[in-house]
């Protein structure tokens, strides 16, 4: 099927969230009054942002900020800035949010942002004042203890640190938890930049062990090469073992069975702003690397990029989700009747925003752990939360992304149900 066909019939981002998180309350038997809350966000807020461009000008650009549940704790999401954004990808995210907070027990609850622009056509002073614009729209509704941003797509340590110097001048204080993500000399956390694609290493050491994989003869293939892809690439194949046999960005993909070096690929990445020309490799297609025979699969980059026209085609022993929403949900039946044992995105994914929380801890406290110990504590909580979801599949006989739900959803209604909402 032609690729414009495939993008055609996308599902709506929240709709599969929704579809979701039914699959799994049906089988919880969830209390009715609990599921329709959760359903849909608790608020969110749509701003209009005028800021002065280099050239004299004005534009608009229009914003959101979803806070989907604060039951566990105050809301905690990524900002996006892209000329695509959408309310309902910003609310799926911040579903999503909730759920991957939830299912590694950190007690926070789930938030998005998303502004529509697009970044690269702005200049850096344009970038700040967009950025500084969007908190002071925002600023009433956010804060370390009601709900703490951080970087996604096409966001950065800088971006961040505009934003927390921008809040702390409204509040008339340096306030470093209000935003993570920032650069360790305004109180990031060490071991913040890889920690997405090392948690997703932590489950798929684990997911290996399950299944009885030895991961030091096993191949990977990475679709997307961006900050998670790329970090998996390298800890993939030096925390763990693998052999990367393939990756690919948006102009195209490499192959060689007998392997790829992954900082040569990084560098590359860096030189020329893509793989595709990778030396002393075959040139594929992302289509392509889906389909190949590999142990292990790593979607770190579009959402529906599996979907039920190539799932039954999907030849990799282990889905590792690194991207959010990679999956469709009909694909999802396929690959479970095909045993393919995926780790869903809120799970495999869930690296990113624990570290979150660690630098969001270490900036209440003021006291900032080595890199060591993030690592330690980051591994435990991704082992913990594997074991959990691991259990819950077994116990019920579903697929690991239902059994994340269970896990998660469980959490949030007993907060829900303590608390007195429901």
């Amino acid at each position: 099927m032609a690729h414009a066909q495939l993008l055609e019939e996308k599902i709506n981002p929240f709709h599969i969230a929704q579809q979701q998180l039914d699959k799994a309350a049906a089988i919880l038997k969830l209390d009715s009054g609990i599921h329709t809350a959760l359903r849909q966000p608790a608020r969110e807020m749509h701003v209009t942002l005028t800021i002065k461009m280099d050239d004299g000008s004005c534009r608009t650009f229009n914003a959101y900020r979803v806070q989907y549940n604060d039951a566990r704790g105050p809301n905690k999401g990524g900002i996006r800035f892209h000329p695509e954004e959408t309310i309902d990808t910003v609310r799926a995210l911040a579903a999503w949010m909730t759920w991957k907070c939830a299912v590694v027990d950190i007690p926070l609850g789930g938030g998005k942002g998303g502004i529509i622009c697009d970044p690269k056509s702005l200049s850096e002073t344009e970038l700040e004042r967009l950025s500084r614009a969007y908190v002071r729209a925002i600023s009433r509704f956010i804060g370390p203890d009601k709900d703490i941003p951080a970087p996604d797509v096409y966001t950065t340590p800088q971006i961040m640190a505009w934003m927390m110097d921008e809040y702390s001048t409204i509040v008339g204080h340096h306030a470093p938890g209000v935003i993570t993500g920032k650069p360790l000399a305004i109180g990031g956390s060490a071991g913040r930049g890889d920690a997405t694609a090392r948690g997703g290493a932590y489950t798929v050491r684990e997911a290996a062990e399950h299944l009885g994989l030895d991961l030091k003869s096993s191949t990977v293939a990475i679709q997307g090469f961006g900050n998670a892809g790329q970090y998996a690439a390298t800890l993939f194949h030096d925390l763990l073992g693998c052999r990367i046999v393939a990756v690919s960005d948006t102009r195209g993909g490499v192959y060689n069975p007998g392997g790829l070096d992954p900082q040569a690929l990084v560098n590359e990445k860096r030189r020329t702003g893509t793989v595709a020309n990778f030396p002393g490799a075959q040139q594929i297609s992302n289509d392509e690397l889906l389909e190949l025979d590999v142990e292990v699969l790593a979607p770190s980059a579009l959402e529906e990029v599996i979907t039920e026209h190539n799932a039954s085609r999907i030849r990799a022993n282990i889905i590792a989700e690194l991207a959010n929403g990679p999956t469709t949900p009909a694909a999802d039946e396929i690959l479970f009747n095909n045993n393919v044992f995926v780790i869903p995105d809120f799970l495999c994914n869930a690296g990113g925003v624990t570290v979150s929380y660690f630098e969001w801890v270490q900036n209440s406290s003021g006291y900032y752990w080595e890199e060591a110990e993030v690592h330690h504590r980051l591994d435990r909580k991704m082992t913990e939360a594997f074991r959990a979801v691991l259990n819950t599949s077994t116990e019920f006989g579903v697929d690991m992304r239902t059994a994340a739900y269970m896990v998660s959803i469980q959490r949030v209604a007993e907060a829900m149900k303590l608390r007195g909402w429901v």
